[in-house]
């Protein structure tokens, strides 16, 4: 069997990086990361595992379903909702935070909203949104396709890529990109530990900034 671009070692490094540095890192690399207006709906949220992506249209005459593909969902995935951005109808639920919490999922970040946020508070379940709305997506949108390539705040993410999310936000890290983002956010993430233990000791914050080269941290490399 092929060893995954991913490693389960590497899952675990990236699990100890914030979305501030790794993005950091990608804007160096060139590699669009951050899901614009995606937020936690608990704000001490966090996640860290492959995407399980999922394609939502509207329905046609034949209504289809919206939350059986859980079922094949593996535990420490990150279920990836495509709902085109839309904030009228939602595709997630309490039943699917039970489920998801129980089978052991990372989270769930949508391209839309949720709905039940008394249950997604209760279980301190991970979930990234652009906000909550109380309408159904029952007999308004179906699931199209499952763990194909989708969008969600114009960045693409394939089945497996790495996604991270905290307090700032959610970025999604290529699985081809991956050893590379990892070297350089540990990189800058070095460098950034040594300025602030020098601004700990009383060195002016632009000396602790030019002793490590630190505008030169997130500047595209030439390629």
């Amino acid at each position: 069997m092929m060893e995954p671009m991913i490693t389960d070692a590497m899952v675990e490094e990236f699990r100890q990086m914030d979305t501030c540095c790794l993005s950091d890192a990608m804007d160096r690399l060139g590699i669009p990361c951050g899901l614009e207006g995606i937020k936690p709906v608990n704000p001490d949220s966090a996640l860290c595992g492959r995407a399980f992506t999922v394609h939502y249209v509207p329905c046609g005459t034949v209504k289809g379903t919206v939350g059986d593909f859980l079922d094949d969902v593996k535990p420490g995935e990150v279920v990836v909702i495509d709902n085109g951005g839309r904030t009228w109808c939602t595709v997630w639920w309490d039943l699917m935070s039970i489920a998801a919490t129980h089978k052991g999922i990372a989270g769930t970040v949508i391209d839309g909203v949720c709905r039940d946020l008394p249950t997604v508070h209760k279980l301190n379940y991970n979930i990234f949104t652009k906000g909550h709305y109380m309408v159904t997506g029952k007999d308004r949108v179906e699931v199209d396709q499952i763990n194909v390539p989708v969008a969600v705040s114009g960045v693409r993410v394939a089945p497996g890529d790495l996604v991270v999310g905290d307090a700032t936000g959610v970025v999604v890290i290529p699985q081809e990109k991956a050893a590379r983002v990892l070297e350089v956010a540990k990189e800058i993430a070095a460098k950034e530990a040594v300025i602030e233990e020098s601004v700990a000791r009383g060195v002016p914050l632009r000396e602790a900034r030019a002793k490590v080269h630190y505008h030169n941290l997130q500047t595209r490399e030439e390629t």
